[in-house]
């Protein structure tokens, strides 16, 4: 039977993935077998996640997935002794508008799962004021119960002693109290953490993060908080069809963007990827029916993706008679042109029309709704698709076939429509799921 527990906070920022992955490792290396998911679309954390554990993280989204298919993902922790899921910003922030089960909040997935909510709360610039805010926390929603708190970031003894009593005051336990410590602080970037693969020495630095946790938080009283979970393995698969049999997947720095659920559901439904790496000037699998591009940071190795003839040709070469499909900066790539943040125009692969630009950065960030007006690999005219969007790069020309209709999470129709021309496909949006 595992333990299953919340990681949340007020806000953004306060801690909840360096937190999540100390405990994590901290468990595991008193021989526990820990599972971590990701509440929400962020696709950075579960690869932290799996560094911590050992086990592949996935993410559970209640705006995005139905019951069912959240309680399929949840499943692979039937055999773990503690299961973690780590919320996106606060707890209860999510859409205005009810998706397949929920808002995408954090609170959602804690009611859903009924798992209580370690709170993280970082006190800096307040003392007795935070107590007020985890009290808030605690009685906003009936179906949400709070574990308690760990303290992030106190500024010195006294003032942790200070918020300590006004949280014990009105009922809230203490875990622990984590001082300053800029050892165990992960690197960003502009679109979130920088990821788990670029990092040479995560295994240290989670190392360290498990250290500090345990000389400053209770682990045995946290355990104790987490309710006792022991479900029954999901019946059903995910509601997904692989975009082919055999399916050319790039994977490197530039193209990394993926949700591990869906790989896991293509394999699952029996189809074989093959990855490759255009920064490394290889083109896709000349055996494979379908290729792949995902997100990532292609702005920043532009220079490098246009340089690299091979990997050009081949992917034009496989584009004649087969379906390409592109994500977001896979969606770039297969367009004419990318400008980067110095103003530097560099051409892309040209399979498509779209030009876009870091020039002048806009962020784009939300969840999609996306009725398709043409088929793309793996869903047909009409399937309507839900999926994440998040970049900073503007539209400078979308000159093709529009892909979708596609909807913000309000229902107001967007501009980032994704395009098609012959055999190559591409969105803006990171899929999630399809509606059943």
């Amino acid at each position: 039977m595992a333990a299953g527990l919340v990681i949340s906070a007020p806000a953004s920022g306060v801690g909840k993935t360096t937190l999540t992955l100390a405990l994590a490792r901290a468990w595991r290396n008193r021989g526990l077998n820990v599972q971590c998911f990701k509440s929400g679309p962020d696709y950075i954390d579960p690869a932290f996640h799996a560094a911590a554990t050992g086990r592949a993280s996935v993410n559970v989204d209640s705006w995005a997935m139905d019951r069912a298919t959240i309680a399929h993902l949840v499943s692979r922790g039937t055999d773990a002794d503690v299961v973690l899921a780590e919320g996106s910003m606060g707890l209860f922030d999510g859409v205005a508008t009810r998706g397949v089960s929920g808002t995408g909040a954090t609170a959602d997935i804690a009611e859903m799962l009924g798992w209580p909510v370690l709170l993280v709360i970082d006190p800096s610039g307040q003392a007795q004021t935070a107590a007020a805010i985890a009290a808030g926390l605690r009685d906003y929603r009936a179906g949400v119960r709070l574990a308690g708190v760990v303290l992030n970031r106190v500024a010195s003894p006294r003032h942790e002693d200070l918020v300590r009593r006004a949280l014990l005051d009105v009922g809230i336990a203490v875990f622990g109290a984590l001082p300053r410590h800029a050892e165990i602080s992960l690197p960003k970037r502009h679109l979130g953490l920088v990821q788990a693969e670029e990092q040479a020495e995560i295994g240290k630095l989670i190392d360290e993060a498990a250290r500090f946790v345990t000389e400053h938080v209770d682990l045995d009283a946290v355990l104790r908080s987490a309710a006792a979970w022991s479900p029954q393995p999901a019946a059903n698969g995910l509601n997904v069809t692989p975009p082919g049999q055999r399916i050319a997947l790039a994977r490197d720095a530039a193209f990394s963007f993926v949700y591990p659920h869906m790989l896991e559901a293509w394999r699952a439904a029996g189809a074989e990827i093959s990855t490759f790496s255009p920064l490394a000037d290889e083109g896709p699998d000349p055996s494979a029916d379908v290729c792949w591009l995902p997100g990532g940071y292609p702005e920043l190795h532009a220079g490098r993706i246009a340089a690299n003839a091979r990997f050009r040709s081949g992917l034009t070469a496989f584009a004649e008679t087969r379906p390409v499909h592109g994500e977001c900066g896979g969606y770039m790539v297969l367009g004419a042109a990318l400008t980067d943040a110095d103003g530097v125009r560099h051409e892309m692969t040209g399979l498509l029309g779209l030009e876009t630009s870091f020039a002048k950065r806009r962020m784009h960030l939300g969840y999609r709704l996306a009725a398709l007006a043409a088929p793309m690999p793996g869903h047909h005219v009409g399937a309507r698709l839900r999926g994440h969007e998040f970049h900073y790069s503007t539209i400078v020309a979308q000159p093709d076939t529009p892909l979708a209709v596609v909807h913000d999470a309000t229902g107001a129709v967007i501009a980032e429509t994704g395009s098609r021309r012959g055999h190559a496909t591409g969105t803006f949006f990171h899929l999630i799921a399809e509606d059943r």
